[in-house]
This record gives structure tokens, sequence and C-alpha cells, in this order.
């Protein structure tokens, strides 16, 4: 506006001085004075239009308020149905079961830490049957387990110290034909009772405890394991295993015992000594987790 002042007095000044031209410089003026009059309202024009607030469309507000109250409800409806489909597939899924543990429900693996015990197992429990492998697998681990050759030395202490067999003789060299003779009988004991007859009758050679009720009633649940076992399929059946496999241990004794321990008399006793020391078995392995509850004080 200053400098608009001073061209205003300068052209006033020149109008003084020229008064024969003070028309054309007057026509002049007003044309510049309306061309900036002209552009100043203009521009104030539009900054005041800038300034002022648009008015708002409020069909158009409505319009986009509706738009996002039906993208919320689809959303929501999405999300319910995808809730609603992940629970019916989880509740659909089925639940993954645990393998059975095989050594699940076995007692501890030796009795007084010297006579094997792998074929026992505690009460109320429920094993899948044993595949041949694993009635084999048992009779070897009856067979071989340090246990084993602990326990046949002292039954052949026992046997050198009563002169069971006299031609057996006395001493170390004594002690070393009761020793191998013993191993011998144990090992094939546990192979024809608790392998190759099972396998062949479908039978299980392992031993259930019953594990509750009187004394009178568990000594005679043991007795009576010696002629009645439980087969593959879960029945109980008469006990071939035992009886015939004891019978076939006291017949292969005729080949390694000396000739006047053989024959069918000496077999048959050999036989009935045999089932007797499966009946004791049974009465130990019954009663042992009593005896290391009660007495041994072990959990």
């Amino acid at each position: 506006m200053d400098g608009l002042t001073a061209c205003l007095a300068t052209l006033w000044v020149d109008l003084g001085r020229h008064s024969s031209s003070r028309r054309g410089y007057l026509s002049l003026i007003r044309g510049v004075v309306a061309t900036i009059l002209f552009v100043v309202f203009s521009s104030t024009a539009r900054c005041t239009q800038s300034s002022l607030p648009a008015a708002p469309n409020r069909q158009t507000d409505d319009q986009q308020e509706q738009a996002s109250d039906r993208v919320a409800a689809s959303s929501s409806q999405l999300g319910q149905e995808t809730t609603t489909k992940t629970q019916t597939q989880e509740a659909l899924q089925p639940t993954a079961v645990p393998p059975k543990d095989d050594s699940e429900g076995k007692q501890t693996k030796r009795m007084f830490w010297v006579i094997p015990n792998f074929a026992a197992v505690s009460a109320n429990t429920q094993l899948p049957p044993l595949s041949v492998r694993g009635k084999f697998a048992l009779a070897t681990q009856d067979s071989v387990d340090y246990s084993s050759f602990v326990w046949t030395g002292i039954l052949a202490g026992q046997s050198l110290a009563l002169n069971t067999y006299p031609e057996l003789g006395k001493g170390a060299a004594g002690y070393g034909r009761y020793y191998w003779r013993g191993f011998v009988d144990q090992a094939s004991g546990a192979f024809f009772t608790e392998a190759l007859v099972p396998a062949l009758t479908h039978e299980d050679p392992r031993y259930y405890t019953l594990g509750h009720g009187s004394f009178l009633r568990r000594t005679g649940y043991a007795l009576s394991r010696v002629v009645l076992t439980k087969t593959d399929s879960g029945g109980v059946s008469f006990n071939f295993s035992e009886v015939l496999g004891n019978g076939m241990v006291a017949g292969l004794s005729n080949l390694y015992y000396p000739p006047e321990e053989r024959g069918l008399r000496k077999t048959a006793e050999n036989w009935a000594t045999g089932l007797e020391s499966a009946a004791l078995n049974n009465l130990v392995k019954e009663f042992w987790p009593d005896i290391r509850h009660k007495i041994l004080r072990q959990k």
C-alpha cells in the first residue's frame, strides 16, 4: 500500500506540472485504481471463502457411518464364524492317547537283590499280550541277568553243602560241577516255561499278583497259578507252560547229570521238584510288595 500511495503522489505531481496532460493521466489513474481495487477485493473474497469451514454434507456422513457399521458387523460376524469353526474343529479332533508302556505295572526286577523277578506284574494291572519275541526276551532276562548267576551260585553252594549228588564230588571242583548244571537247569527252565511252550499254547508266562484279600486267599491264589494261567486273549486256561515246561526240563537233565541220577523215576522226581520251586517262587512274588513296603520300608 505504501508503494501504491507513492505512485499516486508522483502521478499527481506530474499532473500539476503538466496540466495539458492531466485528463489523460486521470483516466489512467482511474483505470489503475479500478484494477487494483478489483484485484484486492477478489483476493479478499477468495481468502474469506477459504477461511470459512465447509458445510458438512450430511448425506455423505450418513452414508459413511452406515458403511462403517456394515463393515464392523461383517467383521464381527466373520470373527464369530471363525471362532465357532475353530471350536468345532478342536472338538472333533481326537484326543491324543499316550502309547501303552509295557513296563507299567511290573514290579522290581529282583527280589532280595538276588532272585530274578522279571515276570511279576503288580495287582490290578492290565498289560497287552506278549509277542513271541517278547516271551523270548523275558526268558533271556531271567537267564542272563547278574542275579541269575548269583542265585545259581547260592543254590550250588547249598547242594554242595548237603551233598545232594555225591557223584559230583566236593571242594572247588565239585562246586563247579554243581554250578554249571544248576545254571543249565535255570536257563532251560526259563526258556521252556516262559518262551517255547507259551509261544505254542498262546499263554501269558507272567505272574499277575492278587495283592488283596486275606493271607490264605492270596496263598491259595499263588499256588493255583502253577496249574492255571492267563492266556494271550485275556482268559484263563490250564498252565501248560509251567506243567509241561518243567517236565521238559526234567527230561533234558538226563543228558548232563550222572547216570545214577537219570531214568524215569529221577525224571519224575525232578519234575515234581520243578513244580514245587514254581509254587514257592509264586508265593514270594505274591508277598514281595508287602515285604518291601512293610518290612524293608521301600517305596
